[in-house]
């Protein structure tokens, strides 16, 4: 995943949560959070639960994400010789406890010479700058896996409809959707090496069609959450137990058809170490001593736990995520 990826990514989830964008550019983004994804994010437990039985007004958290922070600290870097190699006009350039030597503290820029604490110590700020938080979201940071684990929660189940093309135009004839239920399967095959594939299938809960790569085909769509105006939704005739059964068999028998070969290499090379750490065990128990022979039949089962975790061949099947998508049938409805 490049920088350009978790660019486009978190931009989108900023905008998914109504985030209020106060900056941005290719190296970094100051967003101030909206409540719902302050409450997920800054963990503020005590906070969120004070503005619930007070009722006062929310105040969300300010954050600067940094996409680059090697480019962030160069481009700050120019202004930092800037700000030295400029003194102020009329003063001088050697500075001393943050003014010009020779200044009276009372004639600070900005000082009060009537108040107490400007006359012994200065300058004395008058406002309060709020300091911004800054998190880098690079690939493997903390608030990207968190934005990632967010992501990952919220979005394992979706229910969308097809808006009619073109979006906003009104249709004297009624639409006809079709429901299709969608899940993303990933198959994983494991020994000590790994392959990782991702499936998504789809069945039509009212023929039953079902289809493959069907995430493909959503992406040419526009969706939305609403239902569109003057629109009819077929009724299911096939129960969502029965889809999902269909769509795990389905699945099922495209693994099958795969060349296993890998399986059968990868249980030679899983009885070899078996019989390599099983000799080596049985030669030390021959000579060991009687109190220290459960030790090490411990540490034998323990070594034959990992290589049958490291070199038994297996296919792990799991669901990312999935949902009900209503798409436009393109015929009308019988009366």
């Amino acid at each position: 995943m490049n920088k350009r990826n978790i660019h486009t990514f978190v931009m989108r989830f900023l905008e998914a949560y109504h985030c209020t964008i106060i900056e941005k550019s290719p190296t970094y983004v100051t967003a101030k959070l909206s409540p719902e994804a302050d409450r997920e994010m800054t963990g503020r437990a005590y906070y969120w639960s004070f503005v619930e039985r007070t009722g006062a007004p929310a105040e969300t958290m300010t954050y600067k994400f940094v996409f680059d922070p090697e480019q962030m600290k160069l481009e700050a870097k120019p202004k930092a010789a800037v700000a030295v190699q400029s003194p102020p006009p009329g003063g001088n350039s050697v500075q001393q406890g943050g003014q010009p030597i020779g200044q009276p503290a009372s004639q600070a820029p900005g000082g009060n010479s009537d108040s107490i604490l400007g006359r012994y110590f200065g300058f004395v700020p008058t406002t309060i700058t709020a300091r911004v938080p800054q998190d880098e979201v690079t690939f493997g940071s903390r608030r990207l896996e968190q934005m990632f684990t967010i992501v990952r929660e919220r979005g394992k189940y979706v229910h969308l409809f097809e808006e009619p093309f073109p979006v906003g135009a009104t249709y004297h004839a009624a639409l006809v959707y079709d429901t299709w239920l969608c899940i993303n399967y990933k198959v994983e095959l494991a020994c000590d090496r790994k392959r990782s594939e991702i499936h998504s299938l789809a069945i039509q809960l009212n023929s039953g069609e079902i289809r493959e790569q069907f995430h493909k085909q959503l992406l040419t769509k526009s969706l939305s959450p609403k239902l569109p105006a003057n629109s009819h939704i077929l009724p299911d005739t096939i129960s969502l137990s029965k889809a999902v059964n269909a769509l795990e068999m389905t699945l099922e028998r495209r693994i099958s058809t795969y060349d296993h070969s890998w399986a059968d290499e990868a249980n030679e090379q899983h009885r070899s170490e078996i019989d390599r750490v099983e000799a080596y065990y049985n030669g030390l128990l021959l000579s060991a001593e009687p109190d220290k022979r459960d030790e090490i039949e411990a540490q034998c089962r323990n070594r034959l736990q990992e290589i049958d975790w490291q070199h038994k061949p297996r296919v792990v099947v799991s669901v990312i995520n999935c949902g009900l998508f209503h798409l436009n049938a393109g015929r009308t409805p019988r009366n």
